[in-house]
């Protein structure tokens, strides 16, 4: 069972985006840091354990070419091996700070190439693999960032071209051991799913093709693609051979987020349904094949949810943002 617990309050109404939540845990400083976008700002909150606000910071997209405001499209923490750094997307480019977001540390431009003068240019889809920082493009391409250790010397090392369609999120697994070697699955609005191994040069291993439906936001766990759909549905995968093991109808409208407990395998689901669920992610001993369980399901009356995150590593309690909603709503296990 969960129980609502005092809510975060925000400057205004996180956008109608999928994935539109980022959290960070602090443990040594018992915080817990937020991140929400809105239209051409993003807020970054901390606060303490019982939901009192502690710090606000607002970020706002770089400006280039054009006359109209560039609008962002997500924020993320990244966190690797050796530093923890804040990603921001938007119609203009990547923007790349310290963690607090108290310093900008790389600023990738946004290349509109062969687009047409009516077709959306922007980044979208973000995550960590290794020493790589990897964000997704209206093109479909995979822009791969090589990150120093320290210092702002961040090289757009590669390109990956492998979607026909704008990515719509990308996930990583870290890798066991040290050579930081992790597994990536990215997305796209037609709902291709392709995993990867990085490395120095990232190979595509799978390629899972869609069905007509978005996918909208993905993770990944133990080598299981979990994908989320515009249709409600949830789709678990193996990561390695494409194959699909379970097909959850697991909300009545769209998914707009999904988030993973890795520590637990609990995997969170947050719709346009109003509804939040809590799935327990097992394998088989006898077949080896994922098993899934409902755990738990709130209802966020009278709300367009746009994001849901754990806010710990075992899954004791999670966050949820929604359109039009002034606050962050927190929840804790009882």
């Amino acid at each position: 069972m969960f129980r609502r617990e005092r809510p975060v309050p925000l400057g205004g109404s996180a956008a109608a985006l999928c994935n539109n939540l980022s959290v960070l845990q602090v443990p040594v400083r018992n915080l817990t840091h937020f991140g929400v976008v809105h239209g051409p700002s993003a807020q970054l909150l901390s606060a303490a354990p019982e939901g009192v606000p502690l710090a606000q910071r607002q970020l706002h997209a770089k400006e280039g070419a054009g006359v109209s405001p560039a609008l962002i499209t997500q924020v993320h923490w990244c966190v690797l091996p050796f530093r923890v750094l804040l990603v921001l997307t938007s119609h203009r480019g990547i923007q790349v700070y310290e963690s607090d977001g108290s310093v900008m540390v790389y600023w990738h431009a946004l290349d509109s190439g062969d687009a047409s003068p009516v077709q959306a240019v922007f980044a979208r889809g973000i995550a960590c693999s290794g020493h790589f920082i990897c964000v997704g493009t209206w093109s479909g391409r995979v822009l791969v960032f090589d990150i120093p250790a320290k210092g702002p010397n961040i090289v757009l090392s590669e390109e990956l071209a492998a979607h026909p369609t704008s990515i719509t999120d990308i996930a990583s697994e870290p890798a066991q051991g040290q050579d930081c070697v992790a597994d990536m699955v990215t997305a796209d609005d037609s709902g291709l799913l392709c995993v990867w191994q990085s490395g120095p040069e990232f190979k595509l291993s799978t390629r899972i093709p869609g069905f007509g439906v978005p996918c909208t936001s993905v993770q990944l766990w133990q080598g299981t693609v979990a994908a989320g759909y515009g249709n409600g549905q949830v789709r678990l995968y193996e990561a390695r051979t494409g194959i699909l093991h379970v097909q959850i109808n697991a909300h009545a409208r769209a998914i707009c987020a999904l988030d993973l407990a890795p520590e637990v395998g609990k995997l969170l689901s947050a719709a346009e349904d109003t509804f939040v669920h809590l799935w327990r992610l097992s394998r088989s001993p006898e077949s080896g094949h994922i098993e899934v369980d409902h755990c738990h399901g709130e209802c966020v009356p009278d709300t367009q949810v746009c994001g849901a995150r754990f806010c710990d590593p075992s899954g004791h309690s999670f966050a949820v943002t929604g359109y039009d909603l002034a606050e962050i709503l927190r929840f804790s296990s009882v």
